[in-house]
């Protein structure tokens, strides 16, 4: 990888290594200067021990200097010890023939004296001094380097991502194709007066492929690719995401033609303005300073930056306008094509068996994303090793997918018996009246084994990508989740909590179609909610619009006839099917998982044997 100025840093870096270690040294030499008994043995010996080898005739000589006692003995090794200030001790010595020295105490010099005393001063006016050196030009490559940026360099012979590896959006593909072909050769662009967009915006669902296609874009053009996240760039200090920017399009230019990929823009790129109490001065900044840089590019500089983002409705206009990121990418999630082409990528690095078709896999992953496939292969990978198994096979994907879609099982659950037989009539019901509908999606499995945080689960897949939903399917989907609660009373004569989830789901469907699908007479084809939705205390509220009594009345009638309806839609179905449920019911609590199949002979009432 290739530094810029990577070895003026290294010298700036070791140069102020050496400053420290010079003053360090100087400092211990000071200290030792001024402990003049480096020549004499202090440690174990005690003004007695000094006094008894005085009358036993082994001292020679002791020079005396204030409260300091410098002694040489007859074996000429020098001590030193400190006098507890005894009157009697020269008479003593003088009384054994000690030859006593008396010396003037030692005063440091002026310059000494200034040193020491003022050294803790000049220390912290030097550190001061240190740092607001450091931290002038605006915080670039200040204190800590708070003004550098932090995007990763990748460069080109590192990055071996190319568009082979990305798949399931052939579409947004296309749209960036253009980009590889101008870092290739801007020159084909340039002299028929054409300009590549200075910013392509992709835009997509958190997991859909949009950084493995920017850093596909890279690889096919062979050019560095700076990587930073837009929350990266935002400190607590005003002005050091802005020295960010301009550090990151400054190492951009040095290196161009490159790629910029900023993941989540929209945590710096918000609508300025927009903000509740006021805007964030720090922020908004950071994104003037982004508006600048951007627009000032040059046609020939070759940097094209790329940002993502799952929310593009909140970014500031300024920065959407053409000239800056005048492109956007949609990269949605893959159909059944794009996940068997996604799942084949993935599967290529995992010993496969041969009953593995990733056809059908892809049939049963509706609305998985290019993440979710790819944890879909690890985790049938991680079920195959536990097994001791030598391939993945089948097998191990669809417990991979019951996993990742009703939630991983929780055997260790001691459920009490009546329980669990509530719990298998309230499945039972959801699958009965999920069959009996004629717009519902295929029941696929119903267990009662706790997973995830329910008791038992009724999984429902489509037989085919489906974009958009009519009334009929809506008002059955809230017939299918009422009937948990239908069979538990029918059946247990009783209710219990493990239904409001299911209610939660059915109110909110049913006021969709009421305030934002316009599928009421009463109401008619008018909105009464708008469509984003606001997370309040953790959970997603819809914003109402402002509306009289008289409406609001009409809208709580309408939600209520609506649940009412299916209420007694689904109630029907359950009475006039009792037999099937209680064979269901029996079947669960014996087998605890059945499959579509055995589903379908249960409710054609081809009664499976309960040994």
């Amino acid at each position: 990888m290739k530094i810029e100025g990577g070895s003026s840093a290294l010298d700036s870096y070791f140069s102020k290594i050496a400053v420290w270690v010079g003053i360090a040294l100087a400092l211990f030499s000071v200290f030792k200067h001024f402990d003049g008994s480096n020549r004499f043995h202090q440690d174990h010996y005690t003004y007695t021990q000094f006094m008894d080898d005085v009358r036993d005739g082994h001292i020679k000589r002791v020079e005396v200097q204030g409260d300091i006692l410098r002694v040489l003995s007859d074996s000429n090794r020098f001590y030193s010890l400190t006098s507890p200030g005894d009157l009697w001790m020269v008479s003593d010595l003088l009384k054994h023939g000690v030859q006593v020295i008396g010396k003037p105490r030692e005063e440091p010099s002026f310059l000494a004296s200034v040193f020491i005393s003022w050294f803790p001063m000049l220390l912290l006016i030097g550190v001061w001094v240190f740092f607001m050196r450091q931290m002038q030009g605006g915080g670039r490559g200040g204190a800590f380097s708070f003004g550098k940026s932090r995007a990763k360099m990748l460069e080109e012979s590192d990055n071996r991502t190319t568009f082979a590896d990305v798949a399931g959006c052939d579409e947004a593909k296309e749209d960036v194709q253009e980009l590889v072909d101008f870092l290739k050769e801007p020159s084909r662009f340039q002299k028929l007066g054409g300009r590549i967009p200075r910013g392509v915006l992709m835009v997509g669902s958190p997991g859909t492929g949009k950084t493995l296609l920017a850093r596909a874009v890279a690889g096919e053009a062979n050019v560095p690719f700076f990587s930073i996240s837009g929350s990266d760039f935002v400190e607590m200090f005003v002005g050091v995401g802005a020295s960010r920017v301009r550090d990151m399009f400054e190492n951009a230019k040095k290196n161009s033609p490159c790629i910029i990929f900023i993941d989540e823009i929209d945590a710096v790129g918000r609508q300025r303005g927009a903000g509740v109490g006021g805007g964030n001065d720090e922020r908004e900044q950071t994104l003037n300073q982004m508006l600048v840089e951007m627009d000032g590019f040059e046609a020939g500089q070759g940097v094209v930056v790329i940002a993502a983002t799952n929310r593009p409705d909140i970014l500031d206009p300024a920065l959407l306008r053409p000239g800056r990121f005048d492109r956007q990418v949609v990269v949605s999630l893959p159909d059944i094509k794009g996940r068997e082409q996604i799942l084949n990528v993935h599967m290529r690095k995992v010993p496969l068996s041969d009953n593995v078709i990733s056809n059908i896999l892809a049939r049963g992953t509706p609305g998985f994303s290019g993440a979710d496939l790819a944890n879909l292969v690890n985790e049938a990978a991680l079920f195959a090793a536990r097994r001791n198994g030598r391939v993945v096979d089948m097998s191990d994907f669809e417990k991979a997918k019951d996993k990742l879609v009703m939630g991983a099982e929780r055997r260790s659950v001691v459920m009490p018996e009546e329980e669990r037989r509530n719990t298998a009539y309230h499945e039972s019901g959801h699958t009965v009246v999920a069959k009996m509908l004629p717009k519902t999606d295929p029941v696929h499995k119903v267990t009662i084994v706790p997973r995830g945080m329910a008791l038992g689960v009724t999984m429902q897949l489509p037989e085919k990508d489906r974009y958009s939903m009519d009334r009929e399917s809506l008002l059955n989907m809230i017939a299918v989740l009422f009937g948990g609660r239908i069979a538990e009373e029918i059946f247990m004569n009783q209710m219990t909590t493990g239904a409001s989830n299911d209610f939660e789901r059915a109110t909110n469907i049913a006021r969709d179609i009421v305030t934002r699908y316009g599928m009421t007479k009463e109401l008619g084809p008018m909105v009464y909610a708008e469509n984003e939705n606001e997370v309040f205390l953790g959970r997603s509220v819809t914003k109402t619009v402002h509306m009289s009594e008289a409406t609001m009345q009409k809208v709580d009638s309408e939600i209520r006839r609506i649940i009412d309806e299916q209420y007694s839609v689904a109630r029907n179905i359950i009475e006039s099917n009792k037999d099937i449920i209680e064979n269901m019911a029996e079947i669960l609590l014996k087998h605890e998982t059945i499959d579509s199949a055995q589903i379908e002979d249960i409710v054609s009432r081809k009664f499976l044997k309960k040994d």
